[in-house]
């Protein structure tokens, strides 16, 4: 199989690897750079967990080739906080009971930052619809919500 350079920053961090030509995004951030916030879900593109922000827009890491990636900026989970201080998504998360197993909120997490970068007001409904792609099978959403509303008032300095 073919191997290819790429080049990607990745939380602010500039890698530089050779990778397989069908090397998946979500295999060589988890692999390759040990990132291992980003979720293997159903591997279909269906459940979310796996989706990261790649030049600010929510992809979903396990249907899309590293190659792809080449040249382009990558936040995953792990890029939220900063240091030991962490992004208000992550607090409200814990704060309104909106991660119980937690393996869906790394996916939450970033479809909700991208939802908050592009509207920071939402309503309940538009958050609902901002999640459409990501599967929670613990919470029933109701503290998903909550918790990205709370992170809204947050973010605002409310």
């Amino acid at each position: 199989m073919s191997k290819h350079l790429i080049e990607v920053t990745v939380n602010g961090e500039q890698h530089s690897a050779e990778v397989p030509a069908r090397r998946m995004l979500s295999d060589f951030l988890r692999d390759d750079l040990n990132l291992t916030g980003t979720k293997r879900g159903c591997e279909t593109g269906i459940c979310g967990a796996c989706s990261v922000l790649v030049d600010g827009e929510v992809v979903k890491s396990c249907l899309s080739l590293a190659v792809q990636a080449n040249g382009r900026s990558i936040t995953t989970v792990e890029g939220l906080a900063k240091g030991d201080e962490l992004h208000p998504l992550q607090q409200s998360f814990m704060e309104c009971g909106g991660l119980q197993c937690g393996y869906c909120t790394p996916g939450m997490l970033m479809t909700a930052c991208h939802l908050l970068e592009r509207n920071p007001r939402p309503t309940a409904d538009q958050v609902r619809e901002g999640l459409n792609g990501n599967l929670c099978r613990c919470t029933g959403y109701a503290q998903i919500v909550e918790s990205i509303l709370d992170a809204s008032e947050k973010m605002r300095g409310n």
